[in-house]
């Protein structure tokens, strides 16, 4: 099949929307498929892949979100290049102008579509000072998922708000981790060295968007808290994002790594020893499986990705949503007791080994052959009635 693929997010940006976009294109050329994928014009130059075929649109920085790009509206040029290159199938990602434009011009041609429901964009209006517009926001996103046959989403859980909110064609597609990459074995004793640590010395491990919606003074708090227990503790944080300068400015004893990839990121993972994450703005959390994966214990509110793989009290901690004392206790508990620190931290990789890349890739594969093939059976029988 020749399927498109619209994203205003794809590497070289690192997100979890980006890096899951990615994981599924090159998925699909892995079992044979042409990848069609559209994508906003970034100052860098992308790298080619095979198999993956890239038409570059007209975009804008994001603002607050450096290096981040939205896609501008481009219905002539999608039209244009889907009826010279017509896809069997397409896949909008994102729901920004560009994703709009993608649905729009998909049912024009008649080409089944469907979407993604990565970001709570509803919940970062209120990070960002403009909750009144958060009707306005959901509205949107509401008139936006309805113009798919289906909308993927990563959890149970989320199917059901989606449901709430009046999008009923939500689809679970979960998402796995590559178990041999994320993986204790990458702990790297030369970069605990790096920060100042020995083998006794809890290292606090953030990972993700230094920004608002990230719930980051609990992260401090709990950070400050395990620190009364433990003086000589680390934090590191890896990432970037618009909170990174005055977060650094105000804790200068923590240790910003920037942005890692690959098998950088999966040191700093392993070599770590606790994974607070106190997002609530979270549709799933990839971070949440790689740490898991690497063999860390996580102390995670019950949102996304932690309430499906978190078992509270094996592999880590679930924490109601919203209980920001009981999500301090727990990090400073954990963080403070090594032994725990190394069971829960078996369990955790143990909890995920099973999760299967392939097996997400073939269910991708499945639903997009079924809405090619359902399309073209109601275009054979329209014909057969004309």
């Amino acid at each position: 099949m020749r399927i498109g693929i619209v994203s205003e997010t794809y590497p070289p940006e690192i997100n979890g929307v980006a890096l899951t976009v990615h994981s599924l294109a090159a998925g699909l050329v892995a079992r044979g498929h042409q990848v069609d994928l559209i994508r906003p014009r970034q100052p860098q130059p992308h790298r080619d892949e095979p198999g993956i075929d890239v038409l570059s649109v007209p975009g804008g920085a994001l603002p607050r979100y450096p290096g981040l790009r939205f896609g501008l509206p481009a219905g002539r040029t999608l039209r244009q290049h889907w009826r010279q290159q017509r896809p069997d199938a397409i896949y909008v990602a994102t729901e920004g102008p560009l994703g709009w434009s993608a649905v729009r011009a998909a049912a024009r041609l008649g080409i089944p579509v469907s979407s993604g429901f990565h970001t709570r964009f509803d919940s970062y209006a209120n990070h960002y000072g403009l909750g009144l517009l958060t009707p306005l926001v959901r509205s949107y996103l509401r008139r936006f998922h309805r113009r798919s046959a289906a909308t993927l989403v990563p959890t149970d859980a989320l199917a059901q708000e989606l449901h709430a909110m009046g999008i009923c064609n939500a689809r679970l597609l979960r998402r796995a981790v590559d178990t041999q990459l994320f993986h204790p074995n990458q702990r790297d004793d030369k970069l605990r060295d790096s920060w100042g640590v020995d083998a006794a010395t809890p290292v606090v491990l953030y990972v993700g968007r230094i920004a608002p919606e990230k719930n980051l003074e609990l992260a401090v708090q709990a950070f400050r808290a395990i620190q009364q227990r433990i003086p000589q503790a680390r934090y590191v944080w890896v990432g970037d994002g618009p909170a990174r300068a005055a977060l650094e400015a105000a804790h200068p004893d923590f240790i910003f790594a920037g942005v890692q990839r690959d098998e950088a990121l999966a040191r700093h993972y392993a070599s770590a020893d606790v994974f607070p994450f106190p997002s609530l703005s979270e549709t799933f959390g990839n971070v949440i499986l790689e740490a898991l994966a690497a063999g860390l214990p996580v102390v995670a509110y019950a949102e996304g990705a932690a309430r499906e793989h978190l078992v509270d009290g094996v592999n880590g901690y679930c924490i109601e949503s919203g209980n920001a004392a009981a999500f301090v206790d727990a990090s400073a508990r954990l963080a403070s007791n090594p032994g725990l620190i190394r069971h829960m931290g078996r369990a955790a990789h143990v909890g995920v080994a099973g999760l299967s890349p392939d097996a997400v890739i073939r269910d991708f594969e499945t639903l997009l052959r079924e809405m090619a093939e359902e399309n073209h059976h109601e275009h054979f029988a329209a014909a057969a009635h004309a």
